[in-house]
């Protein structure tokens, strides 16, 4: 591809902008699709052709009117810690990068208005120091956009007590059109549904309002169980108790803690553990209902420890397969939601056929006001067919599988894509948006 139009860039945006050296572009080409042997294989060798850093909406209004004057694909990216290649350009051409785009515009009660590039972890901070906290996010905070979680991200730590992005975790966004000029719409309501978790297809965003909630003074304790079934058991009992403040309640089968290298010294050895964040006054009770399960409390990190060292939630959600690929890379994971009602009847056929090629590891969670039992199972990965006859035999028993083997938004099952394609066709009507990833 002819790079004539980085002169129109650079003319317009400045050099130190726009990047067409072969290690800045390579870098900011990828994300972490290499959990997926699957995208791996396929996504290795996809790279823009430059990279833009705008610092402003005045310069990302700019680049995208020179790239729809050219014709030339645009991919937008956060810090790159999504898992399905959400920022990996298939067709080459820009890679619109909004890390720097960083600023916390305002932090209300309740609330909080920031550009797309602000870390997740930064927010965080600044919040707790006001007296209040992020309601959910990744356990790839620390690095972790919030524009890049809010397109990217569903659910997280918190989840299993503010739900998903789509349960009103999201306020308000600003958007930018890919058209000859674009627009600059402002998204509340119903409409949001259209931008989240969208990979930057159907608009740019550049500006989030996200609720907060009050801070609470969290202790993180690992429950530890002699077989997984009853570990599982009581993060289901654990989640239903609301007298119990809580943002992490993570059943985990054993041998995937072995794996936890940092935590081995307080990991008992061959135990199922539950890892959770409870508000520090409720773990007297956690030990007593923990107990009515045949567990007991083992390693506690206190209230006081409370991001001061390393935390329960770096070993969850998706760093639980990080830990797993650190041990053995021929591991891999699946994304799947249980059917509640007959979770452990599926849990005990899915085990009984494939053993410990299929590593259970939960996290319950609510969306749309339930109580959901969804589950990361790390998968030992041998060919793909066999990826797929596993996949197959979930669906076969009715566990949904929302598939991170694929980029496709569609494939993926994740979200209302019907409504996005309509929208994409307003805001992007040459289809110079992330092309490729939704259907």
């Amino acid at each position: 591809m002819s790079l004539a139009w980085t002169i129109d860039l650079v003319k317009e945006l400045g050099e130190t902008k726009v990047f067409t050296d072969e290690a800045t572009v390579e870098k900011l080409s990828k994300d972490f699709y290499w959990y997926s042997p699957v995208l791996d294989k396929r996504l290795r060798d996809k790279k823009a052709d430059a990279v833009i850093s705008p610092a402003n909406e005045r310069e990302v209004e700019e680049a995208l009117a020179i790239a729809y004057l050219h014709r030339i694909p645009v991919t937008v990216r956060g810090a790159g810690t999504g898992n399905y290649g959400q920022a990996i350009p298939l067709e080459g051409g820009l890679v619109l990068d909004l890390s720097g785009m960083d600023r916390i515009i305002e932090i209300g009660d309740g609330y909080a208005r920031v550009e797309c590039g602000v870390k997740l972890g930064v927010l965080e901070r600044k919040a707790r120091e006001l007296g209040q906290e992020l309601r959910i996010y990744p356990s790839t905070y620390a690095k972790a956009t919030v524009g890049g979680f809010v397109c990217g991200g569903s659910g997280g730590v918190g989840s299993i007590t503010w739900g998903n992005l789509w349960d009103g975790n999201v306020l308000e966004a600003v958007v930018y059109t890919m058209e000859e000029r674009p627009r600059r719409l402002v998204v509340s309501g119903e409409q949001l549904y259209d931008y989240i978790h969208n990979y930057g297809t159907t608009g740019i965003v550049t500006e989030v309002v996200i609720p907060l909630a009050p801070r609470t003074d969290w202790a993180q304790a690992v429950v530890q169980f002699g077989d997984f079934e009853s570990a599982v058991r009581f993060g289901e009992a654990l989640s239903e108790r609301d007298g119990i403040a809580k943002r992490l309640v993570s059943p985990i089968e054993w041998p995937l803690p072995s794996f936890f290298k940092p935590l081995e010294k307080v990991l008992a050895r061959d135990k199922s553990v539950v890892f959770t964040e409870v508000a520090g006054e409720a773990l007297d009770e956690l030990k007593e209902l923990a107990a009515s399960f045949g567990g007991e409390l083992g390693h506690v990190i206190e209230p006081a420890m409370y991001r001061k060292t390393i935390g329960l939630s770096d070993f969850t959600w998706n760093h639980t397969t990080l830990w797993a690929l650190k041990a053995d890379p021929a591991y891999t994971y699946l994304q799947a939601g249980f059917d509640r009602p007959r979770y452990l009847e599926q849990l005990r056929a899915l085990k009984a056929e494939f053993g410990d090629e299929l590593l259970m590891h939960f996290e319950w969670i609510r969306g749309g006001g339930k109580l959901l039992a969804n589950a990361l199972p790390v998968v030992r990965f041998t060919t793909e067919e066999r990826l797929y006859y596993i996949i197959e035999t979930c669906r076969s028993i009715g566990v949904e599988i929302y598939d991170p083997h694929t980029w496709m938004l569609d494939n993926g099952g994740r979200g209302a894509v019907q409504g996005m394609q309509v929208r994409k066709k307003a805001n992007d009507p040459l289809g110079l948006l992330n092309p490729g990833k939704i259907g």
